[in-house]
């Protein structure tokens, strides 16, 4: 098994809600960090439970593996890392699904100095979105994720690359007041066969997992009355809870 460029993080999610009606929660997952250019080449018998596909990332029915469609996609906002190191943070595919619904790249020049990051928002119904950050790492809303949150606002992130541990945080503020705060915090694991195993076993189907408790969040917020916020744009379908 070579994963001599990849790691595994176990990894809680949390997400705090201050507007009314409030609302948080928190689940544990495990996210992998790898470099695009050398990505985990698994056992036969492991890679169904362990895969990246180029067609789960960017412009989807574009062909491509996801380093390609990752360099069109900065190419046409200018950016041009002239074959630099990329490292993404990410859930892969178990058994020909996954859902991430944030992957982050941090994006180096050919001497290794961070030329940008770019977190990649999926929602629940298929769209994609990704935001080019630079130093401030901070972004416009510019994709509707959940019904239960305004269009408009900013985003605000703290997406230091992971080491021994994973420490990020993304804030969305309406009108200058934080409105939700998702963090991802985790540790780093070895990967090997066994601890492989261990997190299939023990947090089985995460990705098929993971989709479900959004749209189980998204039923809770309903049921507490949550105001639904109107649908603009072209990626309107909900997905993150709100």
């Amino acid at each position: 098994m070579n994963t001599a460029t990849a790691v595994l993080y176990d990894a809680t999610v949390a997400h705090v809600r201050r507007a009314d009606p409030p609302y948080s929660f928190a689940h544990r997952m495990y996210l992998w960090l790898t470099d695009l250019d050398d990505l985990p080449r698994l056992p036969w018998w492991l890679r169904p439970f362990a895969r990246f596909d180029g067609r789960d990332h960017f412009a989807r029915g574009e062909p491509g593996d996801i380093r390609s469609k990752l360099d069109t996609w900065l190419a046409s906002r200018g950016v041009d890392l002239h074959g630099g190191q990329v490292v993404m943070l990410a859930s892969a595919r178990v058994l020909g699904y996954v859902f991430n619904p944030i992957t982050v790249y941090w994006c180096h020049t050919p001497d290794g100095a961070l030329a940008c990051v770019v977190a990649e928002v999926h929602n629940t119904y298929g769209g994609r979105h990704a935001y080019l950050l630079h130093e401030d790492l901070k972004a416009d809303k510019e994709f509707y994720v959940s019904p239960f949150q305004e269009m408009t606002g900013e985003y605000r992130m703290h997406l230091p690359r992971p080491d021994e541990l994973l420490a990020l945080t993304v804030v969305l503020h309406h009108g200058g007041d934080p409105a939700l705060t998702a963090t991802l915090r985790g540790v780093r694991r070895p990967i090997g066969t066994r601890t492989l195993a261990r997190f299939l076993l023990g947090r089985p189907l995460q990705p098929q997992r993971v989709a479900a408790l959004i749209r189980r969040h998204g039923l809770a917020l309903w049921r507490r009355k949550a105001p639904i916020a109107a649908r603009t744009g072209q990626n309107t379908a909900g997905a993150l809870h709100g």
